[in-house]
């Protein structure tokens, strides 16, 4: 029963899809209807996630038969899908109710709204296909969907080329979709994904298996090397989008990588040291290339690559302690993995949001350009502060939470003396995952300082409202669900546990429930703690300190006002690390002074960081590709018989292969 009603959920959202992209109306029709068939079906699949989870419902499948050769249509739920699509539901409504106010009177409108719910319908049908043509068919949907929605302002010329080059990605990774899908079914026999699960692949085809997983879906997360689209095409979208693609959309690169991971059993070791040696890698140089940014938006998607790689730290963590036997790392390992792909759903959504809000506000999203924004966007930086703290893994937020359990399981595996390269890798993980915290704080230290903090930049910062209400309660249920997940924390385990079953035996659920509810018990307990003595301590000084308060002013050394000249730039406060990381950053730096002891206002200083990924990797491929397909363009030539040609053949083809082989 659960799978039908999602999966007519799912076609619900589709056929509103349509009726919304081909119907002509007036403005209003844009906005209201797709988000209200955007909010009921997300009602009701929220419903049917909750009642699977709390009423014990039994996974089922929904098998029917359809014209599609090779296959049937099968769609399911398990342990796994109703996790991710917690998520998935949470930032639909939450980036649709803020985009009806966002993205209001934009000539794009209807179109816009089309696409948008058929993204949502897409990523559905892709946690549900229990197929791999369904399967298929529900990425390119997505995909096609995304692509449209970056590309919204067809207008600018940059946001086209940074849309291009998101289509191609999603499309390099679709074909080895194809090919990881070919290696399955040519062992198996099979499309469907139950007799992959008990077809018992081990070996060599095994790990052609894993590394074909890891480029596939790897192009879709955007973790390093394959994370060159993710700071073109988030800048690129409107905010609210920018926010649903990196809160979830990317996650469904994670959910392919578990999913295939819960095929192909024992685990080998070496998938372990390359997860964890890949989340490391992306998790430090994602955050070091978000410190040297100047753009918002460019800065938070360079941070989505840092928190993917510490999704892949916790899930190698976890296939390590699968691998030595290790069931607590293996536990905590994957626990944390998973709950951070919540959290920084949740948080990441928050921050594109509030970046959007800024960005609605000021017609800028240049860092320099900005500043003072506290004073006249109060409710903006508050709830932006919120998603910094969280996304830093600072106390009293869900960041915290989910890296306390991954350094939980790293620590407990490095502390393992008998087995030293699994205490190794363990080690390597905890010394990163606080490298990646530390260089984490730095990064919003600086965003929050210079865009809110201070006076205003330039007459761009000097705006006289803040966002509507309806943005605001958006970003404010975000932000709640972030600190209910901090400080409530013992109330998600009955979502992660059996979740976690589906990668490795769990010796006793009952036993691994206690483990996992003591310890976030605990940190509830120490968090809430913390509250009390704060509040005591500001209620004390809030009463002692106003006995002998003498007010003096200030020494100014002169000056009667602060100046925005005396403030740091984005640059300037990133200097010291961008300077310290100059090679793997391989950044660049402008000075221009001048000859006089008093500063002039021509004096600058600027610093950028070049993404040598792209510039020494990607963009000779491309160059490449288009040289080589560029000869191939009489196939394309505008011709309309010829065209009727292709469209004659292809059927001729489809019906010898079905009627004759």
């Amino acid at each position: 029963m659960i799978t039908s009603i999602v999966t007519f959920a799912a076609a619900l959202l589709f056929v509103g899809t349509v009726s919304t992209g081909f119907r002509k109306g007036d403005s209003g029709f844009k906005g209201i209807v797709p988000t209200a068939i955007a909010a009921g079906s997300l009602v009701m699949l929220g419903y049917i996630v909750f009642s699977f989870r709390f009423l014990g419902e039994i996974p089922e499948k929904i098998i029917m038969n359809w014209q599609m050769p090779s296959a049937k249509f099968i769609a399911g739920i398990d342990p796994l899908t109703g996790f991710f699509m917690i998520p998935l539901l949470i930032l639909s409504a939450s980036c649709a109710l803020y985009g009806r106010k966002y993205f209001v009177g934009h000539p794009a409108g209807r179109m816009h709204w089309f696409n948008y719910s058929l993204l949502v319908a897409g990523m559905i049908m892709v946690l549900v296909s229990r197929n791999a043509i369904l399967f298929i068919l529900s990425w390119e949907i997505m995909a096609l969907s995304s692509f449209f929605l970056v590309i919204t302002d067809t207008a600018n010329l940059v946001t086209l080329r940074s849309g291009w080059i998101y289509f191609i990605t999603a499309h390099i990774g679709t074909a080895f979709l194809f090919a990881l899908f070919f290696l399955f079914s040519s062992t198996t026999g099979s499309t469907d994904f139950s007799v992959w699960k008990e077809a018992g692949i081990v070996g060599m085809r095994a790990d052609f298996i894993f590394i074909f997983a890891l480029i596939a879906f790897g192009l879709k997360a955007g973790f390093i090397p394959f994370h060159v689209w993710l700071p073109l095409a988030h800048p690129a979208a409107p905010s609210h989008v920018s926010a649903l693609m990196s809160g979830i959309m990317i996650k469904m690169g994670i959910y392919g990588i578990l999913r295939i991971l819960s095929f192909i059993t024992p685990y080998h070791a070496w998938w372990g040291i390359l997860l964890i040696g890949i989340g490391a890698v992306s998790g430090l140089l994602g955050v070091l290339f978000a410190i040297g940014q100047h753009d918002i938006k460019r800065l938070l998607a360079y941070c989505s690559v840092e928190n993917i790689g510490i999704i892949l730290l916790g899930i190698g963590v976890g296939v390590i302690g699968v691998v030595y036997n290790s069931p607590m790392v293996a536990l905590f390992g994957f626990a944390g993995g998973l709950l951070h792909i919540v959290n920084h759903s949740l948080f990441k959504a928050l921050l594109f949001l509030g970046a959007g809000a800024v960005i609605r506000q000021t017609g800028t999203g240049r860092i320099d350009c900005l500043g003072g924004l506290i004073k006249t966007m109060p409710r903006t930086a508050s709830l932006f502060l919120i998603g910094a703290t969280a996304i830093c893994g600072l106390p009293f937020f869900n960041g915290f939470i989910s890296e306390m359990m991954i350094y939980a399981g790293s620590i407990e595996g490095a502390v393992a003396a008998s087995r030293p390269v699994f205490s190794l890798l363990c080690l390597i993980a905890v010394v990163s995952l606080a490298l990646i915290g530390g260089l984490a704080a730095v990064c919003f230290t600086k965003v929050f300082g210079i865009v809110f903090l201070g006076e205003p930049r330039s007459p761009l910062a000097c705006v006289k409202d803040d966002v509507p209400v309806l943005m605001a309660v958006s970003m404010g249920f975000l932000a709640l669900l972030c600190l209910v997940i901090g400080m409530g924390s013992p109330l998600i385990i009955p979502f992660l546990v059996e979740p976690v079953r589906v990668f490795f035996a769990i010796p006793s659920i009952a036993d691994t429930t206690a483990v996992l509810h003591n310890f976030t018990l605990k940190a509830s307990i120490i968090l809430g703690a913390c509250v009390i003595v704060a509040v005591i301590v500001a209620i004390i000084r809030a009463r002692v300190g106003r006995k002998d308060t003498v007010e003096t002013g200030t020494w100014d050394c002169g000056y009667s006002f602060p100046d925005p000249s005396m403030q740091y730039t984005a640059s300037s406060f990133a200097a010291p690390v961008v300077n310290y990381f100059k090679r793997p950053l391989a950044s660049h730096s402008e000075t221009s002074v001048g000859t006089d002891y008093l500063p002039e206002d021509n004096w600058h200083f600027q610093s950028s960081v070049n993404d040598w990924f792209m510039t020494k990797m990607f963009v000779p491929v491309f160059q490449w590709s288009n040289k080589m397909f560029g000869s191939l363009r009489w196939f394309q030539n505008g011709k309309s018989g010829q065209y009727v040609l292709y469209i004659f053949c292809t059927v001729l083809g489809l019906i010898i292969w079905k009627f004759f082989l």
